[in-house]
């Protein structure tokens, strides 16, 4: 980084030799004033988003800049003022440093001649060394710093945020595809593991329930008692797990909302370092649940209380082609009473009047959001404490008040007996407990199937699955199927293969019944083994990451 930094001054030191010290000083401390106050903004900003996201600075707050509204509702301000009045006194000081050290003597450099522009021609072409990393085959990348084997957080401190930055910006548009094997290889082994082909349990009471999928938000399996979570928190889906069909090794994909929300909708994994929902070109070819149903004679609906262009997410519904888009703009200034925008309760209500009012068969997909960062909610304080983990609890309590009232009237309606109702989240949480975003807690999260159209009450399946075999388990409870959901898994066959596979930036997760795995791609080795982890596992999880970004690449 210092090599990208110096290579300015050393051009400027080549044309200027024969000039006074002033006109050096003049560009050279513009160009430093100029220097520090991104460096010091960016060095800062990555202590807090490091804290929440678990890993360095790049190109991800890019996605959000089209909604910054959006973007800034999860801050708190009391942390934002905190980290502006870091950000001054970091950038006061190194520019008190530069301007005693180096600054004010560079108005005191006389004129030189043809020997100095030679010198710093010599020395800036030089410059390729630090910059290139020395003269390995090999360009600098951000395995040269990894340098522990289990220590993630170590390795992760190793990096220059600054070099991240650039580094990520530069590879924006370069989708990343991970090349272990063969193609050929890569493709028999993704194969095999899907090879076997079952009979699906069926566990509807119907062929063509009204169908409601309701996704919420960061509801992590350490709030869910029937987890093995904290108690109290969400009470109401405990109630809810004794009418209905508790998935109990269910993982999201990735950690953000807008990969789970593509995994859960169209059984597409996420990418460990790009979104594709930031490509519409590559959307358009995704299989989709709502389009699948729609062919079905399905009306389909999506339902959600923020910016419906956040994250463009507004493409991928186009795409997916909902009948109706419910987002901030249809719900009342008055209701909007959160940053993100209208909160959980008021959301729900408009979903519970569009159930009533739309014909049948229907498809819903609800999207929660109250949960979500700075987890200010519309109720009185339930779980005491003022810090941010007894926050997020309490903030998960008025969501899943929400969602329990919401059942609770469905319950009442004419078409509760022909509905099925699926709830899972959007994505894990560190919260509570600060878990690390490379742990497979981390991924752990519930899905619950509910509903009048459910046969089965009660009921506990452990296969292990996740997010992106939702769309398709739907689709062959009601006898249709779709070859395009290539990365999916019917959780209700009797040949079901039984893996979790995640994604964390540069890192991948497989999970089965009797062994987890996260690999570290920069490290090149495993971070977190359990169970009898051996390298025909590995591979396959390799293989499995190999097929899906080039998957991604080509789409």
């Amino acid at each position: 980084m210092t090599g990208y930094l110096m290579f300015l001054p050393g051009l400027l030191f080549i044309a200027t030799s024969y000039f006074e010290g002033k006109i050096i000083a003049i560009i050279l401390n513009s160009y430093t004033i100029i220097i520090l106050f991104a460096i010091s903004f960016l060095v800062i900003a990555d202590l807090e988003l490091y804290r929440n996201w678990g890993f360095r600075l790049d190109t991800t707050p890019l996605m959000y800049l089209n909604s910054p509204k959006e973007a800034s509702a999860s801050m708190n301000k009391l942390v934002v003022i905190l980290l502006i009045i870091f950000w001054m006194i970091f950038y006061a000081s190194t520019l008190y440093l530069y301007f005693r050290y180096i600054g004010r003597k560079l108005k005191t450099l006389k004129r030189s001649n043809w020997k100095t522009s030679l010198l710093f021609l010599i020395l800036t072409q030089l410059l390729f060394l630090p910059i290139r990393g020395g003269l390995k085959m090999a360009p600098m990348n951000i395995g040269f710093v990894y340098f522990h084997h289990t220590n993630v957080f170590a390795n992760h401190a190793a990096v220059n945020v600054i070099w991240n930055v650039m580094y990520s910006i530069t590879e924006y548009n370069n989708v990343k595809a991970y090349n272990y094997f063969d193609t050929s290889k890569a493709e028999r082994m993704f194969n095999d593991i899907y090879a076997a082909r079952g009979q699906t349990h069926k566990l509807l009471n119907t062929n063509k329930p009204n169908i409601i999928v309701m996704i919420m938000e960061g509801f992590t399996s350490k709030i869910i008692e029937p987890l093995e979570g904290v108690k109290g928190v969400t009470p109401r889906f405990t109630e809810l797990c004794h009418e209905g069909i508790l998935f109990n090794n269910f993982y999201a994909t990735a950690e953000r909302t807008e990969k789970g929300i593509i995994s859960v909708l169209s059984g597409y994994p996420g990418h460990p370092l790009r979104t594709i929902v930031n490509y519409s070109k590559k959307t358009e070819t995704l299989p989709f649940l709502n389009f699948d149903l729609q062919k079905q004679g399905y009306y389909g609906e999506f339902v959600y209380g923020s910016d419906i262009d956040f994250a463009n997410f507004h493409s991928y519904l186009i795409n997916a082609k909902y009948d109706k888009i419910i987002s901030r703009a249809d719900f009342k200034k008055s209701e909007c009473d959160s940053k993100w925008g209208a909160h959980d309760h008021y959301v729900l209500n408009r979903l519970f009047e569009e159930c009533n009012s739309v014909r049948e068969p229907f498809f819903m997909a609800f999207d929660a959001l109250s949960s979500h960062e700075p987890f200010n909610v519309p109720m009185r304080t339930v779980i005491p404490g003022k810090d941010e983990e007894h926050l997020f609890l309490n903030s998960c309590y008025y969501s899943d008040s929400a969602l329990g009232d919401f059942i609770k009237k469905a319950k009442t309606t004419h078409w509760w007996k022909n509905t099925l109702v699926v709830i899972v989240s959007d994505h894990g949480n560190r919260l509570p407990g600060n878990t690390p975003g490379y742990e497979p807690l981390k991924f752990h999260i519930p899905m619950l199937w509910i509903g009048g159209a459910v046969a089965k009450h009660d009921t506990i399946i452990s296969t292990y699955c996740s997010q992106a075999d939702v769309a398709l388990t739907i689709l062959h409870q009601i006898g249709l199927d779709n070859k395009k959901y290539k990365f999916s898994q019917d959780i209700l066959s009797s040949a079901a293969p039984g893996f979790a596979f995640c994604v964390f930036p540069d890192y991948f997760g497989y999970f089965t019944k009797d062994k987890k795995l996260m690999f570290d791609n920069q490290l090149g080795k495993p971070v977190i083994k359990m169970g009898n982890i051996d390298q025909s596992f590995i591979d396959t999880g390799k293989a499995y990451l190999q097929v899906l970004t080039n998957d991604f690449k080509n789409r």
